[in-house]
């Protein structure tokens, strides 16, 4: 039986949450999580879209967020051609693309160590929480290698500056320092990680999931084309047709009613719900 890196489960709020489970090996990528990873992203972008989820989590198991490559995965792809290592790298390009462009809000849950596409992992998540013992090394420059398929998504959180510096050196960033550099927006004592999780989570939960997904997707074009006459227009379009829908209107009238908005009732009546798990 072919074992089982990783795990989703679901609960009735929509929070998914996507867990690496190879504790045992600090939760190493090899081509097998990778995989199965891909699959499980693929599946919430559908359930995304469709409002049947809200949040993912994303988190590990065990001391170590994650060691960046598995060894034995690493020796096997010595033994690879360009071909065999150009369809290797696009498997993990394509799960960071998945993480990256998820329509709905993404929280990263870090509590050990992150290196090499670990810190790829975090950069592609809207918001990182972090434990005290955590800590982020772009490690691959010391092997001979380098952070290239995670490289958009770490330069874009780093800025150009801090990543040129840190790609280069392999210098080892503490929890504060990541922090600073925006890689981690908040920052806990271990035994406080998980209760600065679910605030976060709560108070993503207080947004309208319509409007979550449109400002992600319209965050994500405006990064590309700043000030453009195309992004004035697309944004002008985007607000407008938040206003004339239908949870537009109820965010609104629930403003001026003063009261909670329908989609924070759901949320609020389903949080001791018991997770259901589902496994790809």
């Amino acid at each position: 039986m072919t074992p089982t890196y990783s795990r989703l489960t679901i609960d009735d709020r929509g929070v998914a949450r996507l867990t690496l489970d190879r504790p045992d090996v600090h939760n190493a990528f090899d081509d097998h999580l990778i995989a199965e990873l891909n699959a499980h992203l693929e599946r919430l972008h559908d359930a995304a879209r469709h409002g049947e989820v809200r949040v993912v989590v994303l988190g590990s198991e065990g001391k170590s967020f994650s060691a960046g490559a598995d060894l034995g995965w690493m020796k096997r792809m010595v033994e690879y051609d360009f071909d065999g290592n150009l369809a290797d790298s696009r498997k993990l390009a394509t799960l960071m693309h998945r993480l990256d462009t998820l329509p709905c809000p993404t929280l990263c849950r870090v509590q050990g160590a992150a290196f090499g596409g670990a810190v790829g992992l975090a950069a592609c998540c809207d918001v990182v929480v972090a434990s005290e013992k955590a800590k982020f090394c772009l490690s691959e420059v010391k092997i001979g290698l380098s952070p290239a398929v995670i490289s958009p998504y770490v330069q874009r959180a780093l800025g150009e500056r801090q990543a040129r510096r840190y790609a280069l050196t392999a210098e080892v960033m503490d929890a504060a320092t990541a922090q600073g550099l925006d890689l981690v927006h908040r920052v806990v004592a271990p035994e406080d990680l998980d209760a600065a999780v679910d605030a976060m989570l709560e108070t993503l939960l207080a947004g309208s999931p319509q409007a979550q997904r449109a400002t992600k997707a319209l965050l994500a074009e405006v990064a590309r084309e700043p000030d453009s006459k195309a992004t004035r227009e697309h944004t002008c379009r985007v607000i407008s047709e938040l206003r004339v829908s239908a949870e537009g209107q109820e965010g609104l009238a629930s403003f001026f009613e003063k009261r909670r908005p329908a989609w924070t009732a759901d949320a609020s009546q389903n949080s001791d719900t018991t997770a259901t798990e589902r496994r790809s």
